[in-house]
């Protein structure tokens, strides 16, 4: 399936399918937004942010589009086959790609993208772009925000907006971030939450808190989004990707 999923005509083909599900979403269910004043501030204003939402609502995204578009974002994308048809997607969905992933210890080759990355993101949002990110892919553990979002946060010195997404009628697959995928005319949620900001002299140790506390913050307004469109929440996920 790897293997499939590498070539260029598979991922065109499944990047142009997951982009005209995402507008149909978008255009076809009834969106409401909570709280999303909370936002406005930094749309009209000049500064960098960073938006992040759970992996598994990637198919629901678009529903923060007619907010984020204003602002020129793009979208923090991992370099894996995966990821290629989502960078795919979103680009055609207006929200370019900058591809970064954590690299494992030994690996040079992916270290220095991942440094690469990193500094795409950081000019970016240091000039003023937002910037999306699903903090727990591309590979899990579910639900759990990992480092590198607020290390960006922090060394920019940009705000944070949290985005907890659901939509009903809607189905979960059985995967690792339990992916949802809404039926087209039915109902949506976006629950906002921000400004949060990361001290500029926050160590790993602050960091790792907040990672905690964000973790639980998104979650928690993810589960509101769910209440809000009647869905019940699904036991947890498997705590890391495959």
């Amino acid at each position: 399936m790897k293997g499939l999923l590498r070539r260029r005509g598979v991922q065109a083909v499944l990047g142009w399918v997951l982009a005209t599900y995402l507008k149909l979403v978008l255009r076809t269910v009834r969106w409401r937004h909570i709280n999303v004043d909370c936002v406005e501030p930094v749309l009209a204003g000049e500064s960098g942010a960073l938006a992040l939402f759970w992996h598994g609502r990637i198919p629901l995204c678009l529903s923060v589009a007619p907010q984020w578009w204003r602002k020129g974002t793009r979208a923090l994308i991992s370099p894996s086959a995966d990821g290629e048809f989502i960078a795919q997607a979103l680009a055609r969905a207006g929200f370019p790609a900058i591809r970064m992933s954590s690299a494992k210890k030994g690996d040079s080759a992916k270290a220095r993208a991942a440094v690469a990355g990193f500094r795409e993101a950081m000019t970016w949002v240091g000039q003023g772009g937002a910037l999306v990110i699903t903090p727990d892919g591309p590979r899990g553990p579910n639900e759990v925000i990992a480092a590198g979002a607020l290390q960006i946060a922090r060394r920019a010195r940009v705000p944070v907006y949290l985005m907890g997404i659901a939509a009903a009628p809607a189905i979960q697959l059985d995967t690792w971030d339990k992916v949802m995928l809404a039926a087209p005319f039915g109902r949506g949620a976006v629950v906002w939450e921000g400004p949060l900001t990361v001290p500029a002299e926050a160590g790993e140790a602050e960091i790792a808190e907040l990672c905690a506390d964000w973790s639980a913050r998104l979650s928690a307004i993810t589960r509101q989004a769910e209440r809000e469109v009647g869905r019940t929440p699904l036991p947890d996920a498997p705590r890391s990707g495959t």
